[in-house]
């Protein structure tokens, strides 16, 4: 007859998580896996934004549309019970966490603060850091005690395993995809004498303003740059952290006072970001933690060259089809984004790398690894 999954969307309320999961369930083909049947528990709003399919049953209990609390407290007491009502034969917890006695279950390792104190104690004595720490602890604790876990990188896998120890379950490293509307056609690439400041070379960086995305740092770079002559703008596109927003205000108050060429633009929907990439020269990708950085591969998908950190599974993603920075050292932030400037042709060739090497993170793969190490662990509880 089929199994039957089930889908924990409990805390799922946006961002990355909801995008994965949408993405995901459109290029699902079940029948290629023996599943017949997806039941996905979740808040309306969340629901709403998932495709319709016949054999996808969307429930959405009272309490998963109220706060924090009474979300967490639905899945401890209520999600097990719920999913063995539905006879799911497998339970999928891309949240990271799970507290319930319903088996088997996988989880995904989606965050990796919680797990490196690096970039854990930039958030000093402040509430984030009890929140990442509680992180730690909770996910620590599903990962163990999970039929199966999902990573998307290897540095993610590594880095969770130097924290937790090794776990029975089994896992995958299963990346994810990027969608095909952030490809964009290859751009001539241009001397740098043909920018000027009327029609300057357009520098992106698309992310949150956080305490490891470390912008202050490249808008300082970019300073020393323009200080030599070089036209160039900086565009900062993503929603804030308050802490780090303070951050980047003092930074483009002494860098760029009269506020010519850094942009900050906020948050902006994820629907809308391709025509940003569409108009940018160079992209680049400051942060310090990842998982795996979607960013990264839209910026890669949209044929820029990419000035990248070198923190993290940023090497493991980008290779050898990108330029590196240590993303807390602006003079050689500074010195890595000349090597572009100064040469058209290492920006032509780059960025085709870039391009091809993106094509290797696609939707359909990441469905198709994810639904079918669903089933091998589904099909593992009905051999019991």
């Amino acid at each position: 007859m089929g199994l039957i999954v089930g889908i924990d969307a409990t805390n799922l309320r946006g961002g990355g998580g909801v995008t994965h999961l949408v993405e995901l369930l459109n290029a699902a083909e079940l029948a290629n896996h023996g599943i017949r049947k997806i039941v996905i528990w979740g808040g309306e709003q969340t629901l709403q934004k998932l495709p319709s399919r016949a054999w996808l049953e969307k429930i959405s209990p009272e309490a998963l549309n109220q706060g924090l609390v009474k979300r967490i407290i639905w899945q401890r007491l209520s999600l097990s019970s719920a999913a063995r009502t539905a006879l799911c034969d497998v339970l999928f917890v891309p949240g990271g966490s799970y507290s319930g006695d319903f088996e088997p279950i996988v989880t995904m390792s989606r965050n990796l603060l919680p797990f490196e104190w690096r970039e854990l104690r930039r958030y000093g004595m402040r509430p984030m850091s009890l929140k990442l720490l509680i992180l730690r602890y909770t996910q620590s604790r599903s990962y163990r005690s999970a039929d199966g876990v999902i990573f998307l990188t290897e540095y993610a896998k590594n880095a969770v395993l130097k924290v937790t120890g090794p776990f029975s379950g089994q896992n995958a490293i299963i990346p994810h995809g990027v969608s095909p509307r952030f490809q964009l056609a290859p751009k001539e690439q241009k001397p740098i004498r043909e920018y000027s400041e009327i029609n300057p070379f357009r520098l992106l960086y698309v992310s949150i303003i956080d305490q490891y995305k470390h912008q202050w740092h490249l808008i300082e770079a970019v300073h020393t740059l323009r200080s030599q002559g070089f036209p160039i703008t900086l565009d900062l596109i993503g929603p804030a952290y308050p802490l780090a927003l303070t951050r980047l205000r003092a930074a483009i108050v002494e860098f760029d006072p009269d506020k010519v060429w850094v942009r900050y633009h906020g948050a902006v929907p994820h629907e809308a970001l391709n025509s940003l990439y569409a108009q940018a020269d160079l992209g680049v990708f400051a942060s310090s933690c990842e998982n795996l950085p979607n960013i990264l591969l839209e910026t890669m998908a949209a044929a820029l060259p990419v000035a990248c950190s070198n923190r993290g599974p940023m090497p493991e993603v980008l290779g050898e089809a990108g330029l590196y920075f240590d993303p807390e050292n602006p003079v050689e932030i500074a010195q890595t984004l000349r090597k572009y400037l100064d040469s058209s042709a290492l920006r032509s060739q780059k960025l085709k790398a870039s391009v091809k090497r993106s094509q290797q993170y696609t939707w359909e793969k990441c469905a198709n690894e994810t639904f079918a190490f669903l089933s091998k662990m589904g099909l593992g509880k009905t051999k019991r």
